[in-house]
């Protein structure tokens, strides 16, 4: 979401520099973001598909790389530990590993076989290794006496961004669907999640949220985001339905429902993570707006439930 008002920039020469308004940060986010998927969907839908699927991973692993790295960031910042190479190593291998199985090797197997369970298998493969891994680096660092917190700080970032994006490509890949317009779909009624949450929070907005994590964010525009996104998931699946295997309009309202609450919630997180670190951005890629985990926030918790419902409802036998 963007409904929180931005921080005035600083400048070790006095604060010259005029600081963004809360409408220009918000413009600034959104088109980011919208600018950062056009690419990832572009690559998608190429009409190359070995081209198409390289493009999508390597985006996939910036994503999920910069994004750890900066949430490493802010456990640091915080004066904890944690094994921030490894952590990247597996966030990078759990990406890479996923898109191999998905693409190369998961399409071979027979229509039984080819169920969505046995991608699931096979990351749950990864991440057993990964904590193994985490216990076997521990061992290796003798003069580090905080090892159980070293340990889960550096699993947690694992789970909380490159685990929770890989859904994408679970989502992208799924088998029996063109998964790639599920990806466009969810990724758009995320969006207009934060366009209703800004707009009716800041016509109407006076009851705060929770203004000990987030000042700026109002149950009034809590109300915008899922009307918003519950009207521009219904008019997604009104235009596009037939390429959105099962989307029928209760299945659009209940997802711009549900997609637009987590979205709330996940800004919360990244928020709470945030203030936790005595930071207003999680880095400073993209200037005036913050870092990666600042763009990616409202859709991480989102790609796992867009993924559960298409595997359990949209394409369940009985729907």
């Amino acid at each position: 979401m963007a409904e929180n008002p931005s921080a005035p920039a600083s400048s070790n020469a006095g604060a010259t520099t005029k600081p963004l308004s809360k409408g220009q940060v918000f413009v600034r986010r959104l088109s980011s973001t919208l600018a950062l998927w056009a690419i990832v969907l572009t690559a998608s839908f190429s009409p190359n598909r070995f081209i198409a699927n390289q493009v999508f991973l390597l985006l996939m692993i910036g994503l999920a790389g910069i994004g750890l790295w900066e949430f490493y960031g802010l456990v640091e910042r915080r004066g904890l530990l944690c094994f921030k190479g490894w952590g990247l190593f597996g966030g990078v291998l759990l990406m890479t590993s996923t898109f191999f199985y998905l693409t190369q090797y998961l399409p071979e197997l027979t229509t039984y076989s080819r169920l969505p369970s046995k991608a699931n298998d096979f990351e749950n493969s990864v991440l057993i290794l990964f904590v193994l891994g985490l216990c076997v680096r521990q061992f290796l660092s003798p003069k580090n006496p905080d090892g159980l917190l070293a340990i889960s700080t550096t699993l947690f970032g694992l789970m909380y961004v490159p685990w929770l994006l890989n859904f994408i490509q679970k989502i992208n890949f799924f088998p029996g669907v063109d998964g790639r317009y599920y990806v466009l779909y969810f990724i758009a009624v995320t969006k207009f999640s934060d366009v209703g949450a800004y707009c009716v929070g800041s016509l109407i907005g006076r009851h705060k949220m929770i203004p000990r994590i987030s000042p700026g964010k109002t149950w009034e525009g809590f109300g915008g985001a899922i009307a918003v996104s519950a009207g521009a998931s219904l008019l997604i699946q009104q235009i596009a339905g037939h390429h959105l295997a099962g989307l029928r309009i209760v299945d659009a309202i209940i997802l711009g429902v549900v997609l637009s609450s987590a979205a709330v919630l996940g800004d919360l997180i990244e928020s709470l993570f945030k203030r936790q670190s005595g930071v207003k951005d999680s880095g400073k890629l993209f200037p005036g707006i913050g870092g990666m985990l600042d763009l990616l926030d409202s859709l991480l918790f989102n790609a796992p439930l867009m993924y559960l419902y298409l595997r359990h409802v949209l394409t369940h036998p009985g729907h």
